[in-house]
């Protein structure tokens, strides 16, 4: 039975072509995860590990013991280098520094930082090589990493705007060095200053926010760590390099092993589509082979060994795919490694890591999910009766009773909806839970209710596709109900895709509007300033405020407080100009009574603590730990524009003097983005959005989420587009004599080829309906669950974008008739006729 099986696997090799693709493709997009994550958090380890590579051991501020000392002091360093055992030893201290190119663009894009340079006994420092050049020796000098200079096309001895609070100073460049520093590896950018200059900016004279320690040789890293913790105060520790890498390290697993859960759950999805793929092939070629598989029962196969050698062939098909899957999983995992933007930069270099749990992974996958969804075609091949051998034509298809497989989907689909429905009214993560639950019921009932669900959809657009197309349509509407459960396999695989689509699309469209509809009503402003590096001062405040046509300068600062013993977030702003630049949805009190100090609270937050209008709070301002009590003085609708707490600026000025976010500016309609720009020069990563950007600006992260979920839901959709096709060449296969006999009594080639694919798009729509109909039930679960959390929520169903999807699935369906069509018009109508 197994060299029967091979011989069966050799014989219909391009009827299982389709098969073994959409088994690649659903191993790939799980290889493809796996490799990627083995590879990204190995090239991190590395990375992290030769960033330390020069680092025995480091002393740290201990974060359990409170010091008010600003860092590691210069007395303690003197100390740690008399230790024995001490080659070398370097105060340290970085923070944000963001350099501009030629055109004022920022160099670095999310990574920006400046460091000092700590020469040692041979005047150079090891965490630094220079190819050009050397480090700054005195304040207005600099060095910069080489990437760096090469964007910025700088040379040695060039003047370098760097910017760290305000406008960008000018900096002489004094050299250019390469480094294993991991943020310079990430694609970001490094400023080198003289140690003092570097205290200045960052710290405190005299301060150091680090020590690194040089061993000499033959001395163990671990031994010097403890002998250096002996001399250090309570407020420090020394740890090894090798500590400090691996708890990097770790720290790069973990989110590494994050995006991977979240990759396989979408590759679990393509994977539950390539069931239906599968097991609707299996099911077509068990039909177009009863003749051969009654001969295998009456020369005396069992039941048994006709099943296993059915699910042999799948074996064989599942090992082909996950080979191959393999392989796909690998070239994307390269692709993606060099073209991901990770956070702002690039991903480390290192080489692709396929691990023997990978293939092992693939191979199981690959080899299970094509075996299993066999297994029921397995079965149903075995019990075809000897009798059909005699036969000299292939039996017809029976169609067995779906009543109990109808009654069981109804069931299963009135449980799921109302569990779902039970879910939704019951809210937060319980209820989250509940709906997930209840869609994983509702979802497979509507599964098993497909084929009976078939025939009555598809018998709405019956008549006009008679009246459309004449015959063609005819023989399309009843070629498309004659196999339900063939009908409904197909479209299965769709309606799973764009189930999930609409899910999706209704959540992100809902929220998106409810956001885009707050900050249209809160935000009056015709300019927001934001930046994406330095931090906005109040001297860009006063520029902007002079210049003609602008009417008020609302700016924003942000921090927090405890407020009766609960931390919140603030949102600090000029009450004389707030309301110019934003209408606060005030719900109770007033507004004007921020200018008196006292606060507003956002109704949400509000209600869960308890607080209303004129209650007095205890409250500490920030990191000062100044104490006082606080009013409340209005409450206000929930939004993402500001944060659950408003308070004047002047109430907590020490606290946010250098944290402003934002300003908002409003016109007479003289001033344009470019006056505000010109008015703004020397920051690099400045931002000035207009009324519709800032409405994209909190809108539009929902619009980009989507995206996101959508193309990775594209392999899912892929295997369906497969699944049609499959579908379609396995049928114009088995229904050979019959478009024979058609082209016989006077369809030309035209007409076959529109029956064709008009079955394809009738097909395709019905799987877009159904998917459609339950993704928005779904979408419309989960926004009740969210809904506390938006701000005016509405529920919005995206007629537009509906109308699109079905239109792409009349799309795929046309693409996925092509070839079954050509082949089908194609047919020599006597040699089809004759066909057994």
């Amino acid at each position: 039975m197994f060299r029967t099986a091979l011989r069966n696997v050799l014989a219909h090799k391009a009827r299982l072509l389709m098969t073994v693709l959409a088994v690649m493709l659903g191993v790939a997009f799980v290889s493809g995860t796996l490799i990627f994550t083995d590879t990204y958090t190995n090239s991190s380890s590395s990375q992290k590990a030769k960033s330390f590579a020069h680092v025995d051991v480091q002393v740290d501020p201990d974060p359990n013991h409170y010091s008010d000392s600003p860092g590691i002091s210069r007395k303690t360093l003197e100390e740690v280098a008399r230790v024995d055992g001490v080659a070398e030893a370097a105060g340290r201290v970085d923070g944000l520094a963001y350099v501009s190119d030629r055109d004022g663009g920022l160099i670095g894009g999310a990574f920006n930082s400046g460091a000092n340079y700590a020469p040692g006994k041979n005047g150079k420092d090891p965490l630094y090589a220079f190819t050009e050049g050397g480090g700054p020796t005195e304040a207005m000098q600099i060095a910069l990493d080489k990437d760096s200079a090469d964007k910025g096309g700088y040379h040695v001895g060039d003047t370098v705007p760097v910017a760290l609070t305000g406008p960008a100073k000018k900096y002489k460049l004094s050299g250019i060095f390469t480094t294993e520093d991991q943020l310079v590896a990430g694609g970001g950018s490094l400023v080198l200053f003289d140690t003092p200059s570097a205290q200045r900016l960052y710290l405190q004279p005299g301060f150091f926010e680090n020590v690194t320690v040089t061993a000499a040789p033959g001395v163990s890293s671990t031994k010097l760590a403890a002998a250096i913790g002996k001399v250090l105060p309570d407020s420090a520790k020394a740890e090894t390099g090798q500590q400090l890498a691996d708890a990097e390290a770790k720290l790069a697993e973990g989110d590494a092993s994050l995006l991977s859960g979240i990759l396989l759950a979408f590759a679990g999805v393509a994977l539950f589509v390539n069931v239906f793929l599968i097991a609707n092939t299996f099911t077509m070629l068990a039909a177009q082979r009863t003749r051969e598989l009654a001969l295998l029962r009456a020369v005396g196969a069992s039941r048994r060994q006709v099943t296993r050698s059915v699910l042999i062939e799948a074996m064989v098909v599942g090992a082909a795919g996950a080979v191959a899957g393999l392989g796909l999983g690998a070239v994307m995992a390269a692709i993606a490694q060099s073209v991901v933007d990770f956070g702002g930069g690039k991903l480390p270099d290192g080489p692709l890591i396929v691990t023997s749990t990978t293939v092992l992974v693939s191979a199981f996958v690959g080899v299970l999910v094509t075996m299993v969804a066999a297994w029921l075609p397995a079965r149903r091949a075995a019990k075809i009766p000897p009798v059909a051998a005699i036969s000299s034509a292939h039996l017809p298809s029976t169609i067995r009773s779906l009543i109990l497989r109808n009654v069981f989907g109804g069931i299963l689909t009135l449980l799921g909806a109302a569990v779902v429905v039970a879910g939704a009214g019951t809210g937060g993560s319980r209820g989250a839970m509940i709906v997930g639950f209840g869609a994983f019921l509702a979802v497979i009932g509507v599964l098993v209710l497909i084929p009976l669900l078939s025939r009555p959809v598809i018998a709405l657009v019956r008549p006009l596709l008679r009246r459309g197309f004449g015959v063609s349509g005819t023989l399309a509407g009843q070629n498309a109900v004659r196999n339900p459960r063939r009908t409904g396999a197909t479209a299965s695989a769709l309606a799973i895709g764009l189930t999930l689509v609409s899910a999706l699309t209704v959540l992100g469209v809902t929220v998106g509007q409810s956001m885009d509809r707050m900050t249209t009503d809160i935000v009056k402003a015709d300019y927001m300033i934001t930046t994406t590096a330095v931090d906005l001062d109040t001297s860009a405040v006063a520029a902007v405020r002079k210049l003609p046509g602008v009417r008020a300068v609302s700016p924003e600062q942000q921090s927090w407080m405890q407020i009766d013993g609960i931390q919140e977030d603030v949102t600090a702003i000029a009450p004389a100009e707030f309301d110019k630049a934003l209408d606060l949805p005030v719900v109770s009190g007033s507004q004007g009574t921020l200018a008196k100090g006292q606060i507003a609270v956002a109704e949400d937050e509000a209600r869960s603590h308890g607080w209303k209008v004129g209650d007095t709070l205890p409250a500490v301002y920030g990191d000062s730990g100044k104490k006082r009590r606080v009013t409340v003085g209005a409450i206000f609708e929930s939004n993402e524009v500001v944060f659950p707490v408003v308070v004047s600026a002047d109430v907590i000025e020490s606290t946010l003097a250098a944290s402003l976010s934002k300003i908002y500016v409003k016109t007479d309609g003289s001033t344009d983005r470019k006056a505000l720009a010109d008015a703004l020069p020397g920051r690099p990563g400045i931002k000035i959005d207009d009324q519709q950007a800032i409405r994209n600006e909190f809108s539009g992260t929902y619009d980009a989420a989507l995206n996101v979920l959508y193309a990775l839901l594209a392999i899912s959709l892929a295997i369906a587009v497969l699944g049609v096709v499959n579908t379609l060449a396995m049928s114009v296969f088995e229904r050979q004599r019959e478009v024979g006999m058609l082209r016989a009594v006077g369809l030309d080639r035209r007409g076959v080829t529109r029956m064709i694919q008009l079955e394809a798009v009738v097909i395709s729509l019905f799987g877009a309906v159904i998917g459609i109909g339950v993704g928005s039930f779904l979408g419309w679960a989960v926004c009740e669950i969210v809904k506390a959390d938006i701000p005016g929520y509405a529920l919005v169903l995206p007629w537009g974008r509906f109308a699109l999807f079905l239109l792409l699935a009349a799309l795929v369906g046309l693409l996925a008739a092509m070839w079954p069509a050509r082949n089908a018009s194609r047919l020599n109508m006597l040699m089809a006729i004759k066909t057994d």
